[in-house]
């Protein structure tokens, strides 16, 4: 399967003319006109807690995008990468802003990014292990927009709350240029040099591991999300690897050492300054 044929498959029913690059093309609130009253029969803790955890994996994935600012291999996969990083952003704002107004606490935005130690984040722990190479990260982006592209499609038609449903339809189009994006680097790579042949293996040996907890609560997605993937891995000449599940689940609070160290870095201003306007 070439890359255009690969483009064309995944980019199949989106319509991506909207849906590049920074957060808010088109400068449209997704929410305008949308009841934020919750809905009656919802569990207004469980919705917060899901908005959360949502919110909580692209803060993280974010973060670990933002770092390869000044070290991606050109400048314009530094400033595609940047730009992915900021529509997650906005995903988040979005996602804890609706936390912070169904949870009875009434606590923004900032207070979630910022004043909450590693054991209260709820992301999976693919988002918080280290970069590695530049192979590794986006093996990672491929996955978790495939799955998250996966979630956000029938989120936007299948929840209760029409806040959370709003957020998931705008999501959608930026997941799909997102996945679109990755995949092509996959193939490219995958269908390289023996280097960087070698670099992607190494890549999915590391990443397969995680991918069962995507679907612990999501398991309807499973067999979709694997099919994607290995249609984009099959493209780049790439065998999946075999390998056993890592125990444990960021869900849970269960996280690897790397979280810690990373939210010291995201967070070290506002702590720093909690009460400072800018």
């Amino acid at each position: 399967m070439s890359d255009d044929h690969l483009y064309l498959s995944l980019a199949e029913g989106h319509d991506d003319s909207d849906a590049r690059w920074a957060f808010g093309t088109g400068f449209e609130d997704p929410l305008h006109g949308v009841d934020q009253s919750v809905p009656e029969g919802t569990n207004a803790a469980q919705l917060a807690a899901y908005c959360l955890a949502l919110g909580d994996d692209t803060l993280v994935s974010a973060q670990r995008l933002a770092q390869w600012c000044t070290a991606a291999p050109e400048l314009e996969e530094e400033v595609a990468l940047a730009n992915i990083g900021l529509d997650l952003l906005g995903q988040t704002r979005l996602l804890y802003a609706r936390a912070g107004q169904v949870d009875g606490t009434g606590r923004g935005e900032d207070a979630y990014a910022y004043f909450r130690d590693a054991d209260a984040f709820r992301n999976v722990r693919l988002a918080e292990l280290p970069n590695g190479d530049f192979a590794f990260s986006i093996t990672r982006l491929l996955v978790l927009s495939s799955w998250r592209l996966a979630l956000f499609e029938r989120l936007a038609v299948t929840t209760s709350d029409p806040v959370l449903a709003a957020i998931a339809a705008k999501g959608v189009k930026e997941l799909a240029y997102h996945r679109q994006y990755a995949a092509e680097w996959v193939v490219r790579l995958g269908d390289g040099t023996e280097e960087s042949q070698r670099r992607m293996r190494d890549a999915l040996a590391a990443i397969v591991p995680y991918l069962d907890e995507l679907f612990a609560e999501t398991g309807e997605l499973k067999a979709e999300v694997l099919a994607v993937l290995r249609q984009v891995t099959d493209a780049a000449g790439l065998v999946w690897p075999e390998t056993a599940p890592v125990p444990g689940h960021g869900r849970d609070g269960d996280h690897t050492e790397h979280l810690a160290p990373l939210l010291t870095e995201l967070q070290s201003v506002a702590r720093a300054h909690p009460e400072a306007t800018w």
